[in-house]
C-alpha cells in the first residue's frame, strides 16, 4: 500500500483520471482486436481519436468567444469518458452523432454556467440532451463482464487518491438498497440481480469515475454523503415517475443540481497585488478578488493558471488559503522545492499584473463555529496555512479557544507567520511549540523543541492530551507519521482530523 500511495502522491488527481481512463481504452481495444468485445480495434480506436480531436477544437472555439481560461487535461477527460459511455461509431452517421455529443459537452461548460461555474458533468448532459432531442443516447458500453476487472481496479485508484470513499459508498449503499428492496418484491433471484449490476452495469464505472468528479460534487463529508445517496436513488433503474425512466445519466445530472445548490458559488479571478518572501524557499502570495469571497478558515480552492509548456502535471492545483475572512485580501503561502513543475514555475514568475482563477471552494478542515473543546494543532512546513487561517481569525474576532499548537519544521528559518502566532498566545493564550527536526542546525539560545515530533513531547506539552482533538496538517507522509503516532498514544480516530484535498501531490 506504501508503495501505491507514493505513486499516487506523484501525480494529479486529473492527470491519474486521464491516464487511468487511456489504460481503459487500451483495454477495450486490445478485448476488441480479440473479439472479446462486440466492438472492432479499429472502431474504438477511430472513436476516441475523432472524440479527443473534436473535445480539442470545440474547447478551443468556445474559450475563444467566451475568453476563459481552458484546462487541457479535463477536456481530455470528458472526451474519453464519451469514448467509454457512447457506442464505438461505425457509420458516418455515427461519427455525426459523437460530434454533436461533443459540442454539447464542451459548451456545456461555457454556456450552462453561473457566475462563471459548470453546474453539471459535461458528458452525463451530453447524452442527457441526445436522449431527448434525437432520442439517442449512450449505451454505457464499458459496463461489461471483460471490462469489470479494469474498471475495478482502476476505480480503486481514483478513490484512494481523492479520498472520495465515504461518497463512492453513500451512492452503492442506497443504490443496492433500492434495486435489492424492488427485487425481492417481484421475487426476482438476488445472486443473478448481483451478478448484472457488478459485472453486467456500468455501476462500478458510474461510481467510482463518473460521480467523483471534483468540480460537481458538494464540498464538505456530509453534503457528499448526501449528494451519493440522492444519486444512489435515481441510479435505480426501476425508479420512474410515470412513464419516465431514470437513466445512470439523468441520475447523474439531477445529484449535480442537488450538489450546486448546496455547494458555495465561487469562482473569481483574482489580481496579484504582491509576493513576499517569507522563508528561504517559501513565498506569501497576496492576491485582490475583483468581488470578496465567502470561506471559513481551513478551506481551500482550485487555483487555474493557464501558462505555456504545461507539463504532465497541469495547470490546475489546491491550495488551503493562508488568509482569515477578516482580511481584504486571499493570502497563499507556497512552497518552491529545486524541481519546479511548470505550474509552480509560471507562479514564482506571476507579476502585479498577473491573475489568476479560483474556483472550487471547498474542505472540512475547520474549526466549530464555537470552539469550546480542547485542540492540539500539529503542522509541518507549509501545512501550517489552514493554521494561519483559522487563528489570525481568532485574533481579528476575540475568540479565545483552549489551542496548542506544534510547528514542525526542519530549520528555524523555515518558521513562517511568526507574527500571528505570538500575538495569539499573548492576546489569546494560544500556545505555538516549534519543533525543529535537523540536528545540525539548531540557532543558539533555541527554547523549542529538538527532533521528531513524539509520543514524549506531546505528553510533556499536553498533559491533557486525551481529552483533545487533533488537526493535522502538512506533506501526506508527514500527515501519515503522525496518525501513526497518535493511534499509538490511544487517541481516537474521531480525535483526529486531516487537511486533504484532492489533487494533493
Amino acid at each position: 500500500m506504501k508503495r501505491i500511495d507514493d505513486f499516487l502522491n506523484l501525480i494529479t488527481m486529473y492527470r491519474l483520471t486521464l491516464y487511468i481512463l487511456i489504460f481503459l481504452l487500451d483495454a477495450a481495444s486490445v478485448l476488441g482486436l480479440f473479439s472479446i468485445l462486440p466492438f472492432s480495434f479499429s472502431s474504438i480506436l477511430f472513436s476516441s481519436l475523432f472524440l479527443v480531436l473534436m473535445c480539442w477544437a470545440s474547447n478551443k472555439v468556445f474559450s475563444f468567444i467566451f475568453k476563459a481560461q481552458t484546462n487541457v487535461e479535463s477536456n481530455y477527460i470528458t472526451a474519453l469518458i464519451l469514448a467509454l459511455i457512447v457506442t464505438p461509431a461505425k457509420s458516418p452517421e455515427d461519427f455525426l452523432f459523437l460530434g454533436w455529443v461533443t459540442i454539447l459537452a464542451m459548451g456545456s461548460k461555457y454556456i450552462l454556467t453561473i457566475n462563471k461555474r459548470h453546474i453539471f458533468n459535461p458528458a452525463a448532459l451530453a447524452v442527457v440532451i441526445t436522449a431527448f432531442v434525437i432520442n439517442k443516447s449512450a449505451s454505457w458500453w464499458v459496463g461489461t463482464f471483460a471490462m469489470m476487472p479494469f474498471v475495478l481496479v482502476s476505480g480503486l485508484l481514483i478513490v484512494r487518491k481523492i479520498k472520495r470513499m465515504d461518497l463512492v459508498l453513500g451512492f452503492m449503499a442506497v443504490a443496492l438498497f433500492a434495486i435489492y428492496a424492488f427485487s425481492l418484491t417481484k421475487g426476482l433471484d438476488l445472486i443473478l440481480i448481483t451478478k448484472n449490476i457488478f459485472v453486467d452495469s456500468p455501476f462500478l464505472f458510474f461510481a467510482f469515475i463518473m460521480l467523483t468528479e471534483p468540480l460537481t460534487t458538494p464540498p464538505t463529508k456530509s453534503l457528499r454523503i448526501w449528494y451519493g445517496a440522492l444519486v444512489g436513488f435515481l441510479f435505480t433503474p426501476q425508479i420512474h415517475f410515470g412513464s419516465f425512466y431514470t437513466t445512470p445519466e439523468i441520475a447523474l445530472v439531477a445529484g449535480n443540481v442537488f450538489s450546486y445548490a448546496v455547494s458555495p458559488k465561487v469562482k473569481v479571478i483574482l489580481k496579484l497585488v504582491k509576493k513576499i518572501q517569507i522563508a528561504p524557499d517559501i513565498y506569501d502570495f497576496i492576491f485582490a478578488p475583483k468581488k470578496m469571497i465567502s470561506f471559513i478558515p481551513g478551506q481551500y480552492l482550485e487555483w487555474t493558471f493557464s501558462h505555456p509548456n504545461t507539463d504532465s502535471r497541469g495547470n490546475r492545483r489546491y491550495f488551503t488559503l493562508a488568509s482569515s475572512p477578516t482580511e481584504p485580501d486571499i493570502r497563499l503561502g507556497i512552497k518552491f522545492y529545486e524541481k519546479l513543475s511548470s505550474f509552480k514555475k509560471s507562479l514564482f514568475d506571476m507579476d502585479e499584473n498577473s491573475e489568476i482563477v479560483a474556483s472550487q471552494l471547498a474542505g472540512d478542515f475547520t474549526m466549530p463555529k464555537n470552539p469550546t473543546g480542547k485542540y492540539i494543532f500539529i503542522s509541518g512546513g507549509i501545512g501550517v496555512t489552514p493554521f494561519r487561517s483559522i487563528i489570525k481569525y481568532l485574533l481579528d474576532t476575540n475568540q479565545k479557544a483552549d489551542i496548542i499548537h506544534f510547528f514542525c519544521d526542519k530549520i528555524a528559518s523555515e518558521i513562517v507567520y511568526k507574527d500571528v502566532f505570538t500575538n495569539a498566545e499573548w492576546n489569546l493564550g494560544i500556545k505555538t511549540v516549534s519543533v525543529l527536526t535537523d540536528e545540525t542546525q539548531i540557532p543558539a539560545n533555541w527554547q523549542g523543541r529538538i527532533g521528531r515530533l513524539n509520543k514524549q513531547m506531546i505528553k510533556e506539552e499536553v498533559p491533557d492530551y486525551l481529552e483533545r482533538i487533533f488537526y493535522l496538517s502538512g506533506p501526506r507522509g508527514l500527515v501519515t507519521g503522525f496518525e501513526n503516532v497518535l493511534k499509538e498514544m490511544g487517541i481516537r480516530r474521531n480525535h483526529i482530523k486531516t487537511d486533504f484535498f484532492p489533487g494533493y501531490v
